[in-house]
């Protein structure tokens, strides 16, 4: 007999189970089933979990011969192949414990008897006041089970129910479920709908879309037992959009992962106005690798496997190797939001120097820096003023997803979080309560992505209808409010502006330039110096600042350098379609040359 921690040996609870309760060597059961039943109530009585170790069963009728129950801490736990790899070992819970009661079939009568039994433990047994918490003890009856629908139907959240049943039985000690077996049984009810009338529903609705438009795309995974679990869809305007506008893509689930469980997925970008656009959604029931790489996969081909140029992501990492396998050839960046918010999590808020916020520090290191040393250096700070610094350590070894300096080249648009798809997910609330109806929730969904069209719509309506405002009447200016979209010349005109105020410095060699562009006050107030190196025969000006790589637009410290070659108009290796009046234009086919 094995000892507790004050070095007394441990004992059933035999004196606090009523002695009807306590099993004996000896005793009769009808069948297996009411034996099992017995140790049940024995267990719940006690404080130890149960289950049944075997059941053997005769050859000739099936029927069971012998079986045994035994404490859940029987045994050890086999070794994991992969206990390796895992940082976080997984807590042990088999302690070997001997506790056991067996069954034979009685050969003189009809029944079962109790031939072998053993019951003291080798480990503590649970307190009374968590008897509920046991898994041999919790159940949903079926009166309980049409109370958590009934529930759910009228709108009403897991945990709100859950604690109105606590209230109807007098605490949660006598009701015989947890929080959790009430969200487990609402997954489990979502996905018995699915897999039949909902499924059937859904599939519908798609196959109408399809005869609307075949060029709508849709596609749903199955799990083990052919149910559908993650379901992917993009309409014809989507593919459309994707076509011209899927050169940066943000994808986000953290809506979905508060809402009772139901992650809702959304592929989005920018269009010509800076505005949100769609180009795809999934409803997924798990967020593991192997489901991200066949929704990922699944996007390209819905897309005519067409790369986007950098995808954006949460710190998510099966979403991440998932998207390092099926993106390859995009940057994939970190969303700045959601690292700030585990930054907020996991750094002081103050350093041990009075008045000084490590926050601010830690966002400097994230949009401040533009050189790696002056990063490297300021984030080396920021370290000693951390105790715990794991989480530190694991951002600063991702620095290239999401550190300015790291990020000079890599072409994002401006882009630098998954938030764009803040105001879609936030009208979709409403239809990620518990009374989820798919086919309710995807006819929502089409009009909610029907009020982002409608706002491009009035976007290009304003466009024709007003005149963009331009400074000066000098000819490139002119051009460029012809050729961009109203919020992309504004962007254009301050580059010019900045570079009308800029001092150039002129280098040894053909052509090259050293640009700072400067702010008008009471006197001028130069920026940092940038190398420019211009080609008049080529009407290129390739500035060391990157802006155009970056984001699309010409810099000022270029447009200062074309001006110094007489270069009068804007080249059309510097005009960005995408930004253009023009963008959509063009001829568009999907996958199967449609559209």
């Amino acid at each position: 007999m094995g000892e507790d921690v004050n070095g007394e040996p441990y004992k059933p609870y035999t004196e606090k189970v009523l002695p009807c309760l306590v099993p004996h060597v000896g005793m009769k059961f009808r069948n297996p089933e009411e034996g099992w039943k017995f140790w049940l109530a024995y267990d719940g009585q006690s404080g130890f979990d149960v289950r049944k170790h075997y059941a053997n069963k005769s050859k000739i009728d099936g029927k069971i011969t012998s079986c045994r129950f035994v404490c859940a801490n029987e045994g050890h736990r086999g070794k994991d192949k992969r206990s390796d790899q895992v940082k976080c070992q997984r807590a042990e819970t088999r302690t070997d414990c001997e506790v056991r009661m067996g069954l034979a079939k009685d050969k003189e009568m009809d029944g079962y008897k109790v031939y072998d039994l053993k019951l003291e433990h080798n480990h503590d047994l649970h307190s009374p006041e968590t008897f509920h918490l046991m898994v041999s003890q919790r159940k949903i009856s079926e009166l309980q089970a049409f109370e958590i629908e009934a529930a759910d139907d009228s709108g009403i959240g897991p945990k709100a129910s859950h604690e109105l049943a606590c209230r109807q039985v007098g605490g949660p000690l006598n009701l015989s479920y947890t929080l959790r077996d009430h969200k487990n049984y609402l997954r489990g009810k979502r996905q018995r709908e699915m897999a039949y009338g909902q499924a059937g529903s859904m599939l519908k609705y798609f196959q109408d879309k399809i005869a609307e438009n075949p060029s709508f795309q849709y596609a749903t995974q199955m799990d083990i037992e052919e149910k559908i679990a993650n379901i992917f869809w993009a309409d014809a305007k989507m593919i459309a959009d994707y076509i011209h506008f899927g050169d940066v893509v943000s994808f986000d689930t953290t809506f979905g992962t508060n809402r009772e469980s139901r992650p809702f997925g959304v592929f989005v970008g920018f269009n010509q106005f800076r505005e949100t656009v769609v180009f795809g959604a999934a409803l997924m029931y798990d967020e593991t690798f192997e489901s991200f790489r066949w929704l990922f996969e699944t996007f390209l081909q819905a897309h005519n496997r067409k790369q986007p140029k950098t995808f954006y992501t949460d710190q998510d990492f099966a979403m991440g190797k998932a998207v390092e396998l099926v993106f390859h050839e995009a940057w994939h960046g970190l969303c700045t939001f959601h690292i700030m918010q585990n930054a907020i999590k996991h750094l002081p808020k103050q350093e041990k120097a009075k008045g000084s916020n490590v926050l601010a520090d830690f966002s400097a290191c994230m949009f401040e820096y533009v050189d790696q040393e002056t990063f490297d250096r300021e984030f080396a700070i920021l370290r000693t003023k951390i105790q715990k610094q794991t989480w530190l350590d694991n951002i600063y070894n991702l620095k290239e997803k999401w550190a300015e300096c790291y990020m000079k080249d890599v072409y994002t648009l401006g882009m630098r979080s998954t938030q764009l798809s803040e105001s879609l997910n936030n009208d979709l609330k409403i239809h990620f309560k518990s009374d989820f109806d798919i086919i309710r929730f995807l006819k929502h969904f089409e009009r909610v992505v029907q009020g982002k069209r409608n706002n491009e719509l009035n976007s290009e309506f304003e466009s024709r209808k007003k005149i963009p405002r331009v400074i000066m009447k000098i000819p490139m200016l002119l051009q460029a409010s012809k050729l961009y979209t109203p919020v992309i010349f504004e962007a254009f005109q301050g580059q010019y502006e900045r570079s009308m105020t800029s001092c150039t410095r002129v280098l040894d060699g053909n052509n090259e330039y050293l640009v700072a562009t400067g702010s008008l006050g009471e006197e001028l107030v130069l920026d940092e110096e940038f190398r420019v190196i211009g080609n008049p025969l080529d009407q290129t000006a390739t500035c060391s600042c990157n802006l155009f790589n970056r984001i699309g637009i010409i810099c000022a410290h270029a447009l200062k350098v074309l001006d110094l070659m007489n270069i009068k108009s804007l080249p059309t290796q510097y005009i960005l379609k995408r930004w253009t009046r023009q963008a959509c234009s063009g001829i568009v086919q999907d996958m199967n040359g449609k559209i």
